[in-house]
C-alpha cells in the first residue's frame, strides 16, 4: 500500500482527496494536517510515502515545511508533492529545488492525482501535464547563476546528455527516442546520474542541470 499524509488548510479539500484515494486499492491515507507545523510533525511520526503539500497554509507554510521534511535524513524516502493553485506559482521553483518531488495544480483531473501519488513513489518527478516545459524555463529564468558542479565530472558522456534531456524536459519515452535506444535504457541512465549526483528524484537533476550550467534558458525553442 502507498501511504499517503493529506496537508492543506481547508478540510473540504482534504476531504475530497481522501474519498478520491481511498477508493483506490494501492492507496491509503494515513493522516491529514492543517498547517505545515502539523504537517511536518506528522511526516515523522506517520512516515508516508508521499505527502500531498499546499504550498500556503498558516503557522508553517509548505516551503518551510517541505524543507523540514526533505532535510530530516530519517525522512529521506518520503516524497512530497505541492498543491498549488496557480500552474507557475513564485514558490514552485524554491520548492523543488528544496527536494520537493514536484507539484500538482488542486483543479488538476482525478486520475491525474492518483497518478501522481504512484509516479512519485517510484521516483518519477511529478509536474502537471502541459505545464512541464514553461516550468523549466521559467525556472531557468529565476535561478542563480550556473555555478561548477564538481559532481558532474563522475558523469559518463552519455549521462550527462541524458541528464540534459531531462532538464529541458523530456520522458524516458522522449529520450529514448532522441537517442534511439529502449525506454529502459533511458531510464537506467537517468536514474545511475541520480545515484551520482545524490538527487532525490527527476525534479532535481532538472536543478542541477541548470544550476551547473548543463543546461541554459533558451534549449527549449
Amino acid at each position: 500500500m502507498i501511504r499517503v499524509l493529506l496537508a492543506d488548510d481547508q478540510s473540504l479539500v482534504r476531504a475530497g482527496f481522501r474519498a478520491l484515494l481511498d477508493a483506490q486499492p494501492d492507496i491509503e491515507v494515513v493522516g491529514e494536517a492543517a498547517d505545515g507545523e502539523e504537517a511536518a510533525a506528522k511526516a515523522g511520526e506517520l512516515r508516508p510515502d508521499v505527502v500531498l503539500m499546499d504550498i500556503r497554509m498558516p503557522l508553517l507554510d509548505g516551503l518551510a515545511a517541505t524543507r523540514r521534511i526533505t532535510g530530516d535524513p530519517g525522512l529521506g524516502a518520503v516524497k512530497v508533492v505541492m498543491l498549488t493553485t496557480f500552474e507557475l506559482d513564485e514558490y514552485v521553483f524554491e520548492a523543488i529545488r528544496s527536494g520537493a518531488s514536484g507539484f500538482l495544480v488542486k483543479d488538476t483531473e482525478p486520475e491525474e492525482l492518483v497518478r501522481a501519488v504512484r509516479a512519485v513513489v517510484h521516483g518519477d518527478a511529478l509536474l502537471s501535464p502541459g505545464v512541464t516545459r514553461r516550468l523549466i524555463e521559467e525556472f531557468a529564468a529565476r535561478s542563480k547563476p550556473p555555478a561548477a558542479v564538481t559532481a558532474l565530472d563522475e558523469l559518463t558522456e552519455r549521462e550527462r546528455e541524458v541528464m540534459a534531456l531531462v532538464g529541458i524536459g523530456l520522458s524516458n519515452e522522449e529520450i529514448a527516442r532522441r537517442l534511439v535506444v529502449s525506454p529502459l535504457t533511458a531510464k537506467t541512465h537517468v536514474s545511475r546520474t541520480m545515484v551520482k549526483l545524490g538527487a532525490r528524484d527527476r525534479a532535481q537533476l532538472v536543478v542541477l542541470a541548470y544550476e551547473s550550467g548543463l543546461v541554459r534558458p533558451g534549449w527549449l525553442g
